[in-house]
């Protein structure tokens, strides 16, 4: 390459620094103001919410003998030890003990957390504060009826608290249109079935279950019905900066508070694709996300209003596992025959775990084929990258290496080439036209 330009991507707890054609387009939202103040930012909105009275107040009318406070898992990297703290203060201010309150992991399907990842996500002093526990979603016994059609279960423990508290992230997601609110009880708090119909071939073949949009997507509909059913007293949401640190604090009603912060979120994070690349290098979003490959097809979703038919999609991820095992099972079963599996999946009838996951990355694989999908990794043996429908960067060395010997042969073997880079991967919304926030 002749001029170029440095541009940085997210790669496990790091960063890969590449030297891109000077004329990339660099597909990043505006410049996301952190907050001054985070502290002071929470305690102020659960004191003036939106659409809610303050958490205190709520608290001092309930007279909770109970307290339900959900968080997200270690794959979203919310802070947790911030949000949860000053939602603690204002229920001791309201007489709220500690020992009312659980932690409650909404894990959805995903493995219950490790002691390390929760020392990650909320600290050693919160652990001994607040009993924490992880929501499962196969344990029947965890879990209590609400509806009967279509048959739906949520953990009791949030299900039978006084006072039930959502936390969480918002950020644009690649099926349910952004992340948070309702998702921390459904699919965060339902039980295996119903997580699985919140998946199923259906509903993740529905062109409208993709980023940015909520009205009529299927899956954020289906997830906002079952927390009406639950009911939610109070959320607490946060956004972040490209850096991690937060940027807004959206406190109050589960609904308005969300679509508050999915505003704010679609503004800071959205970039403008008027035509496709025929290069496009990306990355998974880095730690915790690129912790495996099942979260890594995110990033690959989010590329595809940049992609045509043509088009080659440099993916750049840390993971060192595919996943957990009835994800792993069905590469074993298909491995790269990714037609095979769609055909599966049509017929039958049946929503297997995490078959969705797989069911995603075909979108981008219908695009531009496994040839098109080149994935730049150190973590994973090759045999295993073919085994699950990508095409390993080729050459020797570390993947830095490897990610700019590919970008410069691409570039010298294509002149007149549109090459384009995600900084951010999947916390990049490319925007499309018919994108909306109305739910």
């Amino acid at each position: 390459m002749s001029e170029t330009q440095t541009v940085s991507l997210r790669y496990g707890k790091g960063k890969i620094r590449l030297q891109m054609p000077a004329d990339a387009a660099v597909l990043i939202g505006p410049e996301i103001p952190a907050l001054p103040d985070p502290e002071s930012a929470c305690a102020g909105m659960l004191a003036r919410p939106i659409a809610r009275d303050g958490l205190r107040a709520v608290a001092q009318r309930k007279r909770p003998q109970t307290v339900a406070i959900t968080i997200s898992d270690i794959t979203r990297p919310v802070p947790n030890e911030l949000l949860v703290t000053a939602i603690l203060k204002e229920l001791n201010a309201a007489g709220v003990p500690d020992a009312a309150c659980v932690i409650i992991i909404a894990t959805g399907m995903h493995r219950p957390s490790t002691a390390e990842e929760r020392d990650i996500m909320l600290g050693r002093s919160l652990q001994q504060r607040v009993e924490v526990i992880d929501h499962q979603a196969k344990d029947l016994d965890s879990v209590t009826p609400v509806s009967e059609d279509p048959p739906v279960s949520v953990n009791t423990r949030f299900l039978e608290a006084d006072l039930k508290i959502v936390t969480g992230l918002i950020e644009p997601h690649f099926m349910a249109g952004y992340s948070g609110g309702r998702k921390g009880v459904c699919p965060g708090l339902v039980d295996l079935n119903t997580v699985q119909r919140f998946h199923g071939y259906k509903t993740m073949g529905d062109p409208r279950s993709v980023e940015g949009l909520l009205e009529g997507n299927p899956c954020h509909e289906e997830a906002l019905r079952v927390a009406r059913i639950v009911g939610v007293d109070f959320l607490v949401n946060v956004a972040i900066t490209h850096d991690r640190r937060p940027a807004g604090i959206y406190a109050g009603d589960m609904e308005e508070a969300f679509l508050a912060g999915c505003r704010d979120v679609a503004k800071w994070t959205s970039a403008d694709v008027t035509e496709p690349f025929d290069l496009v290098v990306t990355c998974a979003g880095g730690f915790p996300l690129d912790k495996n490959f099942y979260q890594t097809v995110k990033g690959m979703c989010t590329a595809l209003p940049a992609l045509h038919d043509r088009s080659t999609l440099l993916m750049l991820s840390a993971c060192e596992e595919i996943g957990e095992p009835d994800y792993v099972k069905l590469f074993d079963r298909f491995g790269s025959d990714w037609k095979a599996f769609l055909d599966h999946i049509a017929q039958s009838g049946v929503t297997e775990k995490d078959q969705w996951e797989y069911q995603m990355q075909t979108r981008v694989l219908e695009r531009i084929g496994i040839e098109g999908l080149v994935f730049a990794n150190d973590g994973l043996d090759r045999a295993t990258q073919q085994r699950i429908a990508v095409t390993p960067c080729p050459g020797d060395g570390p993947v830095e290496r490897r990610v700019q010997a590919f970008i410069d042969r691409y570039v010298a073997d294509h002149p007149d080439r549109r090459v384009a880079v995600i900084p951010e991967g999947p916390y990049t919304m490319l925007t499309q036209p018919e994108t909306t926030l109305n739910a």
